[in-house]
């Protein structure tokens, strides 16, 4: 806002002057204008306190600071969610058939039926652990929902039966909906400031998420049958008699850990205005729904997990299988290691060009790149197989050379994950309902992943057996086509600053009929 000049001018001639015409308050589109008398060709400044004149710009607000140390601690506390998923996965056969006697042929199918409970509870779940964060505040729902998950998951540890490994399973999932409530904090830490902070704050979440989804697994399998591993300090005790407990423990224990530190340091982001509590009570789930632009965008999210579950649950049988039937015949070593190439590469997408390339494109321009970089990606994998199964010595070096570099690059498809996230929260009808809104897409999230690993791995295993269809690649045709559906999907994402603006026009207009 531009200050205002005032100067008193006192005339040192005994002729009395014509007075000035009286100056006009300035506004935001008329600058502030002094009128200055003049004497030939020279300004001359009357006599009296010499005005001072400000040329400088007006000045803009500052930026806030990006919040830092809070997105850090939920960050934080994200990590456990997907620690505690995936931290059963070393051992759950071997579990699963010592506590109920299985034979080896039921082993897959009740391994499956337990990890697959833990996402189709979250679903069931997840719109009361939204509906609560905008009822009860944020934190204190945060610190439920992990002390709740940290339990149960301690509890899994000393199941002795399959029914006792299904219900400690199923109250995971229950209490597993921190992910809900992290996601609506973030936003609202960066939703006031202006510039790429959720761009960069949902970046890190996305980095805390797979650090946790590499985590799981390794300390599940480090700490699994202490006894055996460690006898010295394990055996004859409590963890021979339950072989499973140390590593349940271990992360239960972080779990408590990481609520402490969220309760005592992590802020309060819900707003707890009337006006705003008015509009909760008004607006049902179904409504919210039904708003403009938040149908396509949870169709949009739900397309979106699916590829990547699907592709995630392809990729290493995929790198496995041998070269005559459709794969790249890669050694476990080199699967870790090509595992762990794209998962840095897909850091450096999110850290450093995500934020960017959301700043310069809008969240539906990162949408769109990825949606038709998508049907390449997918195309490209079955293409490099082809060229070992050709078994010329030329080709093979041209996968080597190739291969690694196109799975780095196709890893930037990883932004849509990201980019979905955004778009959820930008379609949020009313900013207190944002929890509830992200409670249904993460709803969606844990129904896409509690179902499509298993459905597209057995899918691969079709499709290679079927070596007369496609030589074994009819998987790839399938994928190809998924992809080109969320191609078309993306053109209609909302545009939503249009939806912003419909909404404060609505809300005048309410507001108006109500004073009349």
């Amino acid at each position: 806002m531009r200050s205002l000049l005032s100067s008193t001018y006192s005339s040192s001639s005994s002729q009395q002057q014509p007075s000035p015409p009286p100056l006009q308050p300035p506004t935001e589109q008329t600058p502030l204008l002094l009128p200055l008398p003049t004497t030939g060709g020279n300004a001359a400044l009357p006599p009296g306190p010499s005005p001072t004149i400000n040329n400088d710009p007006p000045e803009e607000e500052s930026e806030p600071p990006f919040p830092a140390s809070q997105i850090l601690l939920l960050c934080l506390a994200r990590l456990l969610e997907p620690i505690a998923f995936f931290s059963i996965f070393p051992y759950i056969n071997k579990m699963a058939q010592e506590n109920g006697a299985l034979p080896d042929t039921d082993v897959g199918f009740y391994s499956g039926l337990i990890e697959s409970l833990f996402s189709l509870t979250q679903m069931f779940v997840m719109i009361f652990w939204g509906r609560a964060s905008d009822s009860f505040g944020r934190k204190p729902v945060l610190v439920a929902s992990i002390v709740g998950v940290s339990l149960a998951t301690m509890l899994f540890g000393t199941a002795k039966t399959i029914t006792e490994m299904i219900v400690y399973r199923c109250a995971a999932g229950v209490f597993a909906g921190n992910v809900v409530t992290i996601r609506t904090m973030i936003a609202e830490q960066c939703g006031q400031r202006s510039g790429n902070h959720q761009a960069k704050a949902f970046g890190w979440f996305s980095i805390a998420n797979n650090m946790g989804i590499s985590l799981g697994p390794l300390m599940g399998g480090m700490l699994a049958e202490p006894a055996g591993t460690w006898p010295g300090f394990f055996e004859g005790g409590l963890m021979e008699r339950y072989p499973y407990l140390l590593s349940s423990l271990v992360i239960g224990g972080m779990g408590l850990g990481c609520a402490g530190v969220v309760g005592v340091w992590v802020e309060e982001t819900l707003d707890r205005g009337t006006e705003g509590k008015r509009e909760v009570e008004r607006m049902t789930v179904g409504q919210l729904v039904r708003s403009p632009g938040v149908g396509i965008v949870l169709v949009v999210n739900g397309w979106v997990m699916l590829l990547a579950y699907s592709y995630t649950a392809i990729l290493p049988v995929f790198w496995f299988t041998k070269v005559e039937l459709g794969g790249f015949g890669f050694s476990p070593v080199q699967i870790s290691w090509l595992m762990g190439l794209t998962g840095l590469s897909q850091a450096v997408w999110m850290l450093a060009i995500f934020p960017r390339l959301q700043a310069r494109i809008g969240t539906n321009g990162v949408m769109r790149v990825c949606a038709k970089a998508y049907p390449f990606f997918f195309g490209l994998g079955p293409v490099f197989s082809m060229l070992l199964r050709t078994g010329r010595p030329e080709f093979v070096r041209v996968f080597w050379v190739c291969a690694p570099v196109f799975f780095c690059l196709g890893s930037g498809v990883s932004m849509s994950f990201t980019a979905i996230q955004l778009a959820v929260n930008d379609v949020a009808p009313v900013a207190r309902m944002l929890g509830t809104l992200v409670s249904i897409s993460q709803a969606v999230v844990s129904g896409t992943r509690s179902f499509s690993p298993a459905l597209f791995a057995s899918l691969y295993a079709l499709s290679v057996k079927a070596q007369w269809l496609l030589h074994g690649y009819s998987i790839w045709v399938l994928m190809v086509a998924m992809a080109l559906v969320f191609t078309v999907l993306s053109l209609w994402l909302p545009d939503y600053e249009q939806l912003k603006k419909e909404r404060e026009a609505r809300a005048e207009g309410e507001s108006e009929r109500l004073l009349a």
